[in-house]
């Protein structure tokens, strides 16, 4: 059963977490952000003051890049953004790792995603390049949720013909994702990594990425180890990802596998979760609201 955040106090010591972390990296959409995909009060100085100790804050997510640094465009400078579930991962602008899809598994994919459509199913495809995100789709409700988590992102006629390095593919289903639309992506998952990320949302990546392998290479870039790494996530695209950290934390709203698989229990997201876990294990005072 995961532990609470405060049982970590209870045994004071060389172990404790506060003595060494050095990287702190949290999922953005159930984990950071709360259900109206807000950030949390008080982010800014809980960054300035991680910034001050030494640690290195860095957000993992299924979005782009391009949306993640929007988001954090005050304090962007020397952040590591862990982009496109991992496939994709910048610092000031520069590329540190990607691992780019063959373009003919991208395009065999954007045609899947049309015989779903012709078989009624209401799901869209989003090719997710390192320039943009392109969606054959122009209905408003779909662009609505494609404008979540990619802000750089084009209409085109056909996506299988779009001139980047193609990084993932994301579906967004509008029913339940792992009930409609991840079994019939089955034929994929023998040579590729196919993860639900959201109640909505299918990626499929190559099977060499996923967050916790682009984790272990900022680990070993920047000489830190799980054990100085503090990881939050609450969907099945974080697994791996809390895998390569000590102090994993599931958060309390999180998917069931999720909460078997970390090794600790933070908060929900609406509850201001990573937040109030972080400025606990680290003693750093939160502002009041």
């Amino acid at each position: 059963m995961p532990a609470t955040p405060a049982s970590l106090l209870e045994a004071p010591g060389p172990t404790a977490p506060s003595a060494g972390i050095r990287l702190v990296v949290t999922d953005m959409d159930g984990t950071l952000l709360d259900d109206d995909k807000r950030l949390p009060d008080g982010l800014w100085p809980m960054l300035a003051e991680l910034r001050r100790r030494g640690v290195l804050f860095s957000p993992a997510s299924g979005r782009q890049y391009a949306t993640l640094a929007r988001q954090f465009a005050e304090v962007a400078e020397g952040m590591v953004f862990i982009a496109e579930n991992g496939t994709y991962v910048v610092r000031d602008g520069v590329e540190l790792s990607s691992d780019p899809l063959e373009r003919s598994v991208a395009g065999d994919l954007a045609r899947t995603v049309r015989r779903l459509r012709a078989d009624g199913v209401d799901v869209g495809a989003v090719v997710c390049g390192k320039r943009s995100a392109y969606v054959e789709r122009s209905d408003e409700p779909f662009l609505a949720e494609v404008r979540k988590y990619y802000v750089e992102h084009r209409i085109v006629e056909d996506v299988t013909a779009v001139e980047d390095d193609v990084i993932k593919v994301a579906l967004f289903d509008f029913g339940p994702a792992e009930r409609t639309t991840a079994p019939a992506l089955e034929a994929y998952a023998a040579t590729h990594r196919v993860v639900v990320s959201g109640e909505h949302w299918v990626d499929v990546m190559n099977r060499t990425a996923d967050k916790g392998a682009a984790l272990r290479g900022l680990q070993r870039e920047l000489g830190i180890t799980p054990a100085q790494t503090m990881v939050f996530g609450d969907y099945l695209n974080d697994l791996e990802m809390l895998d390569a950290a000590e102090w994993s934390f599931a958060m309390a709203n999180a998917h069931p596998e999720v909460l078997r698989r970390a090794r600790h229990l933070a908060p929900s997201n609406n509850d201001n979760g990573v937040l109030r876990t972080v400025a606990e294990v680290l003693g750093i005072p939160l502002p009041r609201s």
